[in-house]
Parts: C-alpha cells; structure tokens; sequence
C-alpha cells in the first residue's frame, strides 16, 4: 500500500500562484510513476499532470502546459505541482495519484492509477 497525502491547496486570486505537495510512505516510492489530476464541481476528475520514477520524462494537460510544473523529490517522497498564472477555471480540488509500474511508466490514464490521496482545495477568483 502507499499512503498520499496532499497539502498546499488554498484560495487565491486569478493570476497568482501556488505550490502543491503530496507525500508519499509505505511502500517504495521509486517505484511508481505519479500524477496530478483534479475535479471541479459537477464535473469528472480530469488528468492535470504526471511524471516518471526518474523525473526525466513529464506529461502535461493542454490547459495546464507552460504555466504548471510537475517535479519529484525522490530522497524525501514528495511530489509537487508547481502552479503560475492561476486562472477561475483552475478552480478544483487537486488529487495526488501514484501507479504501479517500472521506473520508466507514465501514464495519463485515470484509471491506471492504483492509489490517490484526499486531495486538496484551490479556489481562483477572479
């Protein structure tokens, strides 16, 4: 089992920005390839970003990419998603999610991901 646990969420104003966190125990955490999805009201919970057991290799949703950034700090378990240029529409609850796999798997697929933590509010007013 891997246990995630994500922090750094918060209300904002459009064009700010925020770091979220997510830390991993359990199990290896090396071991799996990880992501950022989120789930705004009334609608389904959609990828945001993911990234592989290295960090070498970074997948990014289209509304996302160029103003969020994607990183792990394998030494002290913890993912990260570096948000810029916070807009309304960014408005959602942000999941961290972890999926089996070798050190190179990443994927976009929700429902691939194995494990996923509570989540964590971001609220962007405008």
């Amino acid at each position: 089992q891997v246990q995630l646990v994500e922090s750094g969420g918060g209300l904002v104003q459009a064009g700010a920005s925020l770091r979220l966190s997510c830390a991993a125990s359990g199990r290896a955490f090396s071991t799996y390839g990880m992501g950022w999805f989120r789930q705004a009201p009334g609608k389904e919970r959609e990828f945001v970003a993911a990234i592989n057991w290295s960090g070498g290799r970074t997948y990014y949703a289209d509304s996302v990419k160029g103003r969020f950034t994607i990183s792990k700090d394998n030494p002290k378990t913890t993912l990260y998603l570096q948000m810029n240029g916070l807009k309304p529409e960014d408005t959602a609850v942000y999941y961290c999610a972890a999926v089996d796999g070798d050190k190179d798997f990443i994927t976009r697929q929700k429902s691939l991901y194995n494990y996923w933590g509570q989540g964590t509010q971001v609220t962007v007013s405008s």
